[in-house]
Parts: C-alpha cells; sequence; structure tokens
C-alpha cells in the first residue's frame, strides 16, 4: 500500500477542480487533481488538453498541466479513512492520500425520468450520447431526437449536427414564456449571448418546440420511434437514437458522505467555498447548477481560499454574485412541470439495477421503505439514478450516503475493511 502526501487535493478535474489547482499552485502548495477519467478536463472538457477546441479550455488544461499539479488520472475515492486521509483506486491498487486541504469538484451528472421505453436500447441521456461519439461512436446519418430540458439540449443538438447527425426535433417541456425571460438574462451578457447566437446559428432549421415533452419510446429490440406530447398534440417520430436529460443534479456522494451539510440537493458552503467541515471546500456544481462560468469561479475562490490567498479568492466574490444570480434565473426557468410526474406507467422500470416498477413503489411512502421492501437504489448505480428520480416523482429525500462511496475492487475493499478493525 503506497501513500502520498499533499497540501490541497482536488477531486474532480472538470472546469472547478482545473480552477482550483491553478490557484492553490500559485501559492507554492503541493497540489494533487484527481479524476476517474483517463484525462482532466471533465465532461465538458472531454479529452484533455489534445482535443481541447476552445480558447478557455486550452487556458486550464495547460493551467493544470504544470509540474506543480500532480494528476491522478482513472483514480476515484473509496472512503476516508481518517481525518486527511482517504483511501483511492487506482489502475494498479489502492492508495491513501494525505492532505491537509481538501476541494470537492466532484460536478453534476444527468437527471433521469421514468417513461414508457426509456430502457430501450438507443435511448441515452444526451451528455451521455455526445460523450459516446466524442469516443467514437458513429452518428452521422443518424435520426436523433432530443426532449428534455435545459441549455444542454441545445448544445448537445449542435454538436451532433455538427457530426453529421439529423435531428429531428427539439423538445423542451418548458414554456415559451419563461424561455424568453430567460433569453432577455442572456441580453445582459455579451458573452453568453453571443455564445447563444452561435448554437442557433448552428442548429438552424432544426425545429425548437417549447410545451413539449416526451410521452414514450418504442421499438421490438431497439429503439424504433419516439411519441411526444405537443401541448396537446400528439406526435410521432422515427429515430435511430433519443437524446433526453431533464436538467442537471449536483454530485454530493462524496460530500455527504465525508459529513459535509447538503440542503436542497446541493453541498452548502459558505463565502470561501468551505464546508461545515474544517479542511474541506467544494466548487462547481456540486454547490448547485449553474453552468461553465460560475464553476470555474468557484473553483478559482476555493483554490486560492485553500491556500490562504484570501485578497485574491475576495477579489471575485462580486463576480460570482453575478453567475450565481444567473444560475437562479436558470432554475426558474427550466423549472420541471408537474406532468412529468405521471410519465411513467405501472409496469415502467424506475430503478433499472433491481427492475423495481413505478407501480410496485407507489405501494411505499418513504425512499427508506421502499429500499428495504424492494431493494431500489442498492443496484450498481447506487441509487444515483432511481434515487433522483424518485426525488422527484415521490418527494423522497435518498439515505445518507455509506461507504464505499463508489464501486470498487475486492482488494480495495478488503483493504478497508481489515484497516478499520485496525
Amino acid at each position: 500500500m503506497s501513500q502520498q502526501a499533499v497540501d490541497v487535493l482536488i477531486v474532480g478535474a472538470g472546469p472547478a477542480g482545473l480552477a482550483a489547482a491553478s490557484s492553490a499552485a500559485g501559492s507554492g502548495a503541493r497540489v494533487a487533481l484527481m479524476d476517474d477519467n483517463p484525462t482532466a478536463g471533465g465532461q465538458i472538457w472531454r479529452g484533455g488538453l489534445e482535443h481541447a477546441t476552445t480558447t478557455r479550455a486550452r487556458h486550464w488544461l495547460t493551467h493544470a498541466s504544470t509540474e506543480a499539479i500532480t494528476l491522478y488520472a482513472r483514480t476515484r475515492v473509496i472512503s476516508q479513512v481518517q481525518p486527511g486521509v482517504l483511501l483511492v483506486e487506482t489502475p494498479t491498487g489502492a492508495r491513501e492520500i494525505c492532505f491537509q486541504q481538501l476541494i470537492l469538484a466532484s460536478g453534476a451528472r444527468e437527471r433521469f425520468l421514468p417513461f414508457p421505453g426509456w430502457t430501450l436500447p438507443g435511448v441515452m441521456g444526451a451528455g451521455g450520447l455526445q460523450a459516446l461519439v466524442k469516443g467514437g461512436l458513429p452518428i452521422a446519418g443518424k435520426r436523433i431526437v432530443v426532449v428534455g430540458s435545459g441549455p444542454l439540449l441545445i448544445a448537445v443538438a449542435a454538436f451532433l449536427k455538427g457530426k453529421g447527425a439529423r435531428v429531428q426535433l427539439i423538445a423542451e417541456q418548458t414554456s415559451w414564456s419563461r424561455l424568453g425571460r430567460f433569453g432577455l438574462q442572456l441580453s445582459r451578457s455579451a458573452g453568453k449571448l453571443r455564445q447563444a447566437q452561435s448554437l442557433g446559428w448552428r442548429l438552424r432549421g432544426i425545429p425548437l418546440r417549447a410545451n413539449s415533452w416526451i410521452k414514450k419510446a418504442q421499438g421490438s429490440e431497439r429503439l424504433e420511434m419516439v411519441t411526444v406530447q405537443r401541448g396537446k398534440r400528439v406526435e410521432t417520430f422515427p429515430c435511430d437514437y433519443l437524446a433526453c436529460g431533464f436538467g442537471l443534479v449536483p454530485n454530493t456522494e462524496l460530500a455527504s458522505a465525508l459529513g459535509c451539510v447538503i440542503e436542497h440537493g446541493a453541498v452548502q458552503v459558505d463565502e470561501r467555498q468551505q464546508t461545515n467541515c474544517p479542511g474541506i471546500f467544494c466548487a462547481g456544481e456540486a454547490t448547485g447548477i449553474g453552468g461553465l462560468d460560475l464553476a470555474l469561479l468557484e473553483g478559482q475562490i476555493a483554490g486560492f481560499a485553500a491556500t490562504g490567498q484570501t485578497e485574491a479568492a475576495r477579489a471575485l466574490f462580486s463576480a460570482r454574485e453575478r453567475e450565481r444570480r444567473f444560475a437562479r434565473q436558470l432554475a426558474s426557468s427550466f423549472a420541471l412541470r408537474d406532468e412529468l410526474k405521471h410519465l411513467a406507467e405501472p409496469e415502467t422500470l424506475v430503478c433499472r439495477c433491481e427492475d423495481v416498477s413505478y407501480g410496485v413503489l407507489q405501494e411505499h411512502l418513504t425512499w427508506r421503505g421502499a429500499k428495504l421492501q424492494t431493494r431500489c437504489g442498492m443496484g450498481p448505480c447506487q441509487g444515483r439514478i432511481c434515487g433522483t428520480a424518485t426525488s422527484f416523482l415521490f418527494g423522497w429525500t435518498p439515505d445518507s450516503v455509506r461507504p464505499p462511496v463508489t464501486v470498487a475492487r475486492i482488494a480495495s475493499l478488503v483493504y478497508t475493511h481489515e484497516d478499520q478493525e485496525e
């Protein structure tokens, strides 16, 4: 068992983690950046510096590639051995990392809601399909329908079209009035407005429908067609892939396991991005969904604050508040409508890991009760999919997280057990 000691450990190498690492390294501190992907960049800058397509991506990826920052790729946290020590799993085995300050930049994941046919091959998360295409999935000529809610749908549709896909429809569940108010917010930021205009130009000719949502997906062995509700109208589209996503959900499992306070589904932090746990900071989407600009600012503040660069952190507070106002408008504009709570039929699976249907879950009053009686949330994803779905459908609150935080090899789990026994 090898052990590494650093001053600042950052978990998550997406934009927030990269910004935190760069800011912390400027103080001369020993900084380590950890991510379970092969390269830094997170989901938004997947592929690292070699595949960076924007100036901003290249800037932050380059800054985090210095000798002052150690990158642990393909590495994930299993548990906390003791305060200041994490047990992690690397491709070659388990390792302990000791730290003085910890910055969590665990990002977010897509929210999935169950509907008839959502388990068919060809039905994917919007971001998941984008990641597969970036990884080499051939998409040219394939018929795509994009459904759900939020700006991610637009970005994914533009990306897929650029790769030769035939995007037939973007179905956004929110109303035109809310989209209009959101557009006014964009007009107050030149950068965001330019980005929106660029996406609009790239998506010319593709219908965008508000007040529209998925009803069902159909196919014998894989997806063949989807049915979409447009107000009072119902339309069917033949397609090869359905890209769906109903917003993003903060990844709070590690923070929760470490004892950080979670409220309204996000990690709670103070003005310095510090959690209630001394020496543990959090930045980016894990503190609430706010987009790239906010993630970068929070990451910088956390990196500065964790290394005692108080004035540098404070200088970014006003810019962060502007982005937080935008994030609140984002959440309001794309709040999910109640109709989405009634998409599933009694036989529709909600927990895909344990084959638990919507009808079975309706018989229970709490997450704990459903979990004990049906094993909902006890499969490989550990409730990351069905937990967020049942939170929206039934208002349930998932239980606290217990180690291991993620799936791990038996050898690593044995070590954890023996270490705790000692």
